[in-house]
């Protein structure tokens, strides 16, 4: 999802670009497209040969089982890092995530917050810059970027329950009384950041940068702000927190449910970063608040056909996520 954005930005302004992906790329101009698997040498050596930067976004998702998420996120880095040092690319930008910080209770969380992954994921995103570290340190330029969770056109995921729910005209449910932050990102303020990465001074860039919304509140009036352009006058409902958790808890080890360990965690407790150093170094300034990647996704979503708004297996950021026994509790709201 964040590839195709990016292809797209980076047409739209004249440059050549390459795509390798599993899948078949869908921006919007034409370009040079590999179907491949970064963890193939000969995929990736096709990819990058006479590229001048290379942005590093492939990654198995946290509904991925534990050996995927670890071949892909942890193998793939180093195979990219390694076709780029073959082919004599000078700057990597490699996609990492604030999940590296598993549950901090420092808020905003700093750069420089302790690693402590949590999961599969958070743990397999330390080792992924922990590589890029070493590649850094062997002199190539590779500015880490750690997003929050980022949202816009093409975004689907567990999203889709949300704006699912909110069509339907239903009541949404959230922990407590909803009144956590929890900020959230817009896939073009990502992209301008990815472009500030690609392009500034390596002694500017060589280094790690969080990257969120500056404008965010609670995740009951974000979600509201749903339910309210869906037209159908619902709110978001309280759960009692210990009740709730229990439960999702014991869906997600039955894989009932989408909603996976960390996310349960990250419901109850703030959950933001501090981005002045991308502010100072990428000059980053999101145009975006929580509230406005969440609506520009949901009128995306209801404006097109997402294959009938059925859901998929869950395996990538663009495919509706299926909901298991949440499917079955929405009648309830």
């Amino acid at each position: 999802m964040l590839g195709r954005h990016l292809i797209d930005r980076l047409l739209s302004e004249g440059h050549e670009a390459t795509s390798l992906d599993l899948v078949p790329a869908t921006a919007r101009q034409p370009h040079r497209q590999i179907r491949g698997d970064i963890r193939a040498p000969a995929d990736v050596t096709a990819a990058v040969a006479g590229a001048d930067v290379v942005v590093h976004c492939a990654a198995a998702l946290p509904s991925h089982r534990a050996e995927q998420i670890r071949s892909v996120d942890v193998d793939g880095t180093r195979s990219v890092l390694d076709g780029c040092r073959t082919a004599g690319v000078e700057r990597v930008v490699h996609i990492s995530s604030t999940a590296v910080y598993g549950l901090p209770r420092t808020v905003p969380t700093p750069e420089d917050h302790p690693c402590q992954p949590v999961d599969p994921y958070s743990a397999a995103k330390v080792s992924a810059e922990g590589i890029c570290a070493r590649y850094r340190s062997a002199g190539m330029c590779v500015p880490v970027l750690r997003p929050k969770t980022f949202l816009g056109p093409e975004r689907l995921g567990l999203f889709a329950m949300l704006f699912e729910w909110a069509d339907e005209g239903r009541n949404f449910p959230v922990l407590g009384k909803g009144d956590i932050r929890c900020q959230m990102l817009d896939v073009a303020d990502l992209v301008d950041a990815v472009v500030a990465a690609m392009t500034l001074p390596p002694a500017e860039v060589n280094q790690t940068f969080n990257l969120g919304a500056a404008e965010f509140t609670t995740l009951r009036d974000d979600f509201q702000a749903v339910l309210d352009a869906a037209g159908h006058g619902r709110r978001v409902v309280a759960l009692p927190v210990k009740p709730a958790l229990a439960t999702l808890r014991a869906l997600s080890a039955a894989r009932l449910s989408p909603v996976y360990k960390r996310l349960v965690y990250k419901l109850c407790a703030d959950s933001y970063i501090s981005i002045d150093r991308a502010r100072e170094k990428l000059g980053f300034n999101p145009r975006h608040s929580n509230r406005d990647a969440l609506l520009r996704t949901y009128e995306w979503w209801r404006s097109t056909n997402v294959p009938n708004k059925a859901r998929s297996s869950g395996k990538t950021h663009s495919e509706p996520w299926r909901q298991g026994l949440l499917a079955v509790a929405k009648a309830a709201f």
